[in-house]
This record gives structure tokens, C-alpha cells and sequence, in this order.
């Protein structure tokens, strides 16, 4: 306890002022602020006085002589009624809950993104990636051919050099590049071949470049025959091998890669390019406009009408699990049960929305599906990895195609490899690309055409990069439609060798400093509120 420097009275520690006389209490821990205080006697009209009578603690005698309690709070009972007429209002008026809801999960979905989990990404990196393959002859002469993709440009709407075009006679919206090859070589045995950009011009089996030691190297294009490349533009490179020999086959692509998005969010950083021309759940078109945008593109072969995607075949493996030999499969069961919970959870009034089904599908699998880092040899299929609730990086794609084919949204594969943001860890990846429509009252107010108003972008669902392309993903090949299965069977099986070769699984790695400019970028592992 102490007292009070002007009348004496007892007073408690946190006291800022004297219950007795009213006078201001100094801050011991402050001199200036207590030397200021010493001088400060009030008036008359201003400074409480001593009861003359002993009272209960906090009350005082104003300079009118009326008693006051200082220490209650005095309540403004109009001020009270007012209030609880307006709360009444507002749990009472629906407009009012709806808006209040939706700023309650605006601020939620804040505080979430703010303590989620998140990856970071550079928005543009200059890179040379290598795929190394070793091979050896350790029973008997042989030989093996390789066939290695050659990469090509990407456009943000893919082989395309423009996006949206318009109705007001205003110039076709430029694709940006998202993906540019600056340099392709190839060296076997220290012999280094620079291969021209996009293959051409083509090199026939007949012009093919030997090497010292009686390697083979040429770039023929896509045909049919053992001397063609059955997936794109390749190079192929044939290993010529006798008895106990080694050898070595690099690649190395020089590219620039810059992040874009397609999705229209406050969460998608502003330095990233493509959001503000991106779709969200209000500018979505719904499952009946699928099928009225891009009419002669190549998204109009994955629509309904096929919803079995990517026969495999038979196999010993596949028949012993009781798989089937559909990759991506829309009319099973499991596949369209699950669908029908991912319908379920969308708002009131937008089950038809096809932006909406499809994130939901997106954030069913993150929270449902499990990263399986031992996956069998040959990918589940989308309904088994459903099933299994566990799946890699093909096996995720599978189930996430599988549940957009059930509601006729095309999708299909991406193919390539997935490195860490130092460069520093590299492996082989697959991911998917899907395409949604704009909203037709969208196109009209923008006076874009309705032919080319959707949206085709990237969506990897292990990775949590929606509708987001980062220079960590290196694109080697974009499926083309081929509902046989061919051209995926032919990238799974990039080449061929005799018995009695060895070849190692191909090591990616960056060779030299990767250039990152523009700084990085986060992205939450949050899901969407789409309500």
C-alpha cells in the first residue's frame, strides 16, 4: 500500500488516482511525469472532494456536493435497449446473416492462410536440367535405343498464341509464355550434339550422326516404325554395346519457366501473372456450357463420351489386383459415390457450377487421399486409389480425372519432373491440365467471344498447386487425345534394349546455378471456401 501526496489517504498499488481528494495520482516510475504532478491543484470545478462522512471505497463528493461512486461503471440504459434491438436485427434479417456469415468466413479463411502450412516458389528461374541415363553390358553384346522427348514452348493457353478473342472488333487476348526452351544437347561418351529447338529440322535414321565409338544419334519426328518417334519430336539415340562395356547418355534442356496463374483470387499473389484473366466460383460457367466453348479443340475428346480414359491393357499385375485396365474411369461406383459427397458439399444453388465441383474435388482429395511413396509398379487406377484412400502422383491424377469425367469436364495428363525451390532435388512427375468454361453473362460483359471464353490451365492436386504453373515443374510432354492409349503406353516405355543390357533409371539433376529473379512466392495448403 501507499498514500496519497496530497491528502495522505491509504492508497493500493495500480491506484492512477486518489478515491479520497480525486487528485490524479503521480507514476512513481516516472519523475517527470510525478515533478509534473506535484503542481497540478485542480479547481474548484473540476476536482473531486472528500465525503464528510466515511463512505464505501470509490466514493467521492463532486464540487456540487452529489455523492459518486468513480469506481462503477455508469450504463447508459437507452444506449443498452438500442443495442439489443440491432443484434435482435441482425440474427433475424437474412440478408443481414448472409453477409455477416460471409465476412465471418472471409476472416476465418484469413487467419487459416496466415497459420497454414505453405511451400514456397520463385516467380521465374533460368535452369538447365539434365536426365542421365547409365547403362552396361554385363552378360552379352547388345544394344539399346532411347527415346528422349524434345520439349517445347508453352503458352498459357497450350499451342496457342492467343487466349480470349472478342466481339467488339478489340485485338485477340496474347498467350503468355510460360515455358520457353532455350537450348537442347545430348552427350554420349563426352560427345556433345546440340539438337535443334522443337526437332526441326528433322534428322532421318539415314543422316544420323555416329559417334567415335560407334553410337547412333538422330531426330527423325513422329511416324510409325522402329526409326520414328511414336510419343512427339524425340531424339533418339542408340547405344551400340559389346561385352562389359559402359556407357553414359546425358540430356540437358536450357529453359526459362515463369509462374502463372489461372485462378482468379485474392490469395494468388499480385506479382504472379494470368489471375486477373483467371475463373473463380463466381465466373464459372456450369456443366451444360462445358460443351459450348472450345468446339473443335482438342478439350472436346475427353468430354463425356469418354469416360474411360487410357486402356493399359492386360497384365499379370493389373488381373491379380482386379483392376481393370481403365486408368481414368467415370462410370465406376466408387468414383461416382464420391462424386455424389463432392456434389453434396456445394453451396445451396450451385451444384451445376463446374469451377466449384471441380476445387471440391481438388480439396476432397487433399484431405481425403494420402501420399503413398510406395506405390505399386503399375499406377492405380482412379477408382482404386479412391478406394485405397492413398495414391502417387499418377495414381492422384487418375482419381481427380476419373471424378471430372463423371461430370463431363475435360481433363488429361501433364508429364515431366518436380524439383525443390533450391533446384537442388529433382524426380520424375505427372500432373494434370483441365479446362472449365466462363460463365456466358461473364463473356457477354466482357465482350469475349463465346467459342474461346473458358479457362485451360494446370492443376496438380499433390502439390496443392491449383490452376498454377511454377518454374519448379518442368513440362516435358502434354498429352495429346488419343483415346487407344498409344501415344501414353509409348511414353511410359521410352525406349527398347536387348537381353543381357542394364539400364538405370533416368537421375534428373540441374546442372550449373539456376537464375531465379522476382523473388518467391507462398502458396497455403488452405482449402477453399466456396459459400
Amino acid at each position: 500500500m501507499g498514500s496519497c501526496p496530497y491528502c495522505r489517504s491509504v492508497t493500493y498499488p495500480g491506484d492512477t488516482i486518489c478515491y479520497s481528494c480525486g487528485r490524479v495520482l503521480a507514476n512513481v516510475r516516472s519523475k517527470t511525469f510525478a515533478m509534473e504532478q506535484q503542481f497540478n491543484q485542480g479547481s474548484a470545478d473540476t476536482t473531486y472532494k472528500m465525503t464528510k462522512r466515511p463512505t464505501g471505497r470509490g466514493v467521492i463528493q463532486t464540487h456540487t456536493g452529489r455523492s459518486k461512486n468513480i469506481m462503477k461503471r455508469t450504463r447508459n440504459k437507452s444506449r443498452m435497449i438500442v443495442m439489443v434491438f440491432f443484434i435482435a436485427f441482425v440474427f433475424t434479417s437474412p440478408a443481414i446473416q448472409e453477409a455477416s456469415i460471409a465476412k465471418f468466413a472471409s476472416i476465418k479463411e484469413t487467419v487459416l492462410l496466415q497459420a497454414a502450412p505453405f511451400h514456397p516458389y520463385p516467380l521465374e528461374t533460368d535452369y538447365t536440367i539434365t536426365k542421365t541415363i547409365d547403362v552396361t553390358t554385363p552378360g552379352s553384346d547388345g544394344y539399346l535405343v532411347e527415346n528422349l522427348i524434345i520439349p517445347s514452348d508453352v503458352q498459357s493457353l497450350d499451342g496457342s498464341d492467343t487466349m480470349f478473342s472478342y466481339t467488339d472488333g478489340t485485338e485477340p487476348m496474347t498467350s503468355s509464355n510460360i515455358q520457353k526452351i532455350n537450348k537442347i544437347t545430348i552427350i554420349i561418351d563426352q560427345d556433345e550434339f546440340d539438337v535443334p529447338l522443337n526437332g526441326l529440322p528433322i534428322k532421318s535414321v539415314e543422316e544420323k550422326i555416329t559417334t567415335a565409338n560407334g553410337h547412333e544419334i538422330w531426330w527423325p519426328g513422329y511416324g510409325v516404325g522402329p526409326d520414328y518417334c511414336s510419343v512427339s519430336s524425340c531424339v533418339k539415340a542408340k547405344l551400340n554395346l559389346a561385352n562389359g562395356d559402359i556407357a553414359k547418355i546425358v540430356y540437358k534442356v536450357s529453359l526459362t519457366s515463369k509462374a502463372y496463374s489461372w485462378w482468379d483470387d485474392g490469395r494468388v499473389d499480385s506479382r504472379i501473372a494470368g489471375s486477373s484473366d483467371g475463373i473463380n466460383m463466381k465466373n464459372s460457367g456450369t456443366f451444360d456450357e462445358v460443351t459450348q466453348r472450345d468446339s473443335s479443340g482438342d478439350s472436346q475428346a475427353y468430354l463425356t463420351s469418354n469416360q474411360k480414359w487410357y486402356d493399359r491393357g492386360n497384365s499379370p499385375i493389373l488381373d491379380s489386383r482386379s483392376l481393370g485396365s481403365w486408368a481414368i474411369d467415370g462410370q465406376d461406383a466408387t468414383v461416382i459415390n464420391v462424386s455424389n459427397l463432392i456434389s453434396q458439399s456445394l453451396p445451396d444453388g450451385e451444384s451445376d457450377n463446374a469451377y466449384g465441383y471441380a476445387r471440391a474435388a481438388f480439396d476432397y482429395l487433399h484431405k481425403q487421399v494420402t501420399y503413398d511413396k510406395s506405390a505399386p509398379i503399375i499406377a492405380r487406377s482412379g477408382k482404386e486409389c479412391l478406394a485405397a484412400g492413398t495414391g502417387d502422383c499418377d495414381e492422384q491424377t487418375n482419381a481427380f480425372l476419373s471424378l471430372l469425367r463423371v461430370k463431363g469436364i475435360p481433363g488429361w495428363y501433364a508429364f515431366g519432373a518436380l524439383t525443390s525451390i533450391e533446384f537442388s532435388e529433382w524426380e520424375a512427375h505427372a500432373w494434370g491440365y483441365i479446362q472449365l468454361p466462363l460463365s456466358e453473362s461473364f463473356c457477354n460483359a466482357n465482350n469475349i467471344a463465346m467459342n474461346s471464353c473458358y479457362v485451360q490451365g494446370q492443376v496438380d492436386v499433390v502439390n496443392n498447386k491449383w490452376f498454377l504453373h511454377t518454374p519448379t515443374a518442368y513440362i516435358a510432354w502434354i498429352e495429346q487425345p488419343d483415346p487407344s492409349g498409344d501415344l501414353l503406353n509409348a511414353y511410359y516405355r521410352p525406349g527398347s534394349f536387348t537381353n543381357g543390357i542394364d539400364r538405370s533409371p533416368p537421375i534428373y539433376e540441374t546442372d550449373g546455378a539456376p537464375n531465379s529473379k522476382g523473388g518467391n512466392f507462398k502458396v497455403p495448403l488452405v482449402a477453399e471456401s466456396l459459400g
